[in-house]
């Protein structure tokens, strides 16, 4: 998957789950600088951020990558 597709899901579920980039940052243990950057397609996660991330959406992490 591009990284700019995974933004653009990353963002997609973030908001359907009513969550700000801070707080997603704040329940993931990564930077809202970080999350900013993965929204905007700048980074390709690790698979040990993608499951952090997922954990705190309450998604699996093939709904992020699918």
């Amino acid at each position: 998957m591009s990284p700019q597709r995974f933004a653009v899901k990353l963002r997609r579920i973030r908001e359907r789950k009513g969550m700000t980039q801070e707080a997603l940052a704040a329940k993931s243990g990564v930077s809202r600088a970080y999350l900013s950057r993965l929204e905007m397609g700048r980074h390709d996660p690790p698979l040990s951020r993608l499951r952090k991330i997922a954990k705190a959406l309450r998604v699996k992490v093939s709904e992020l990558v699918d």
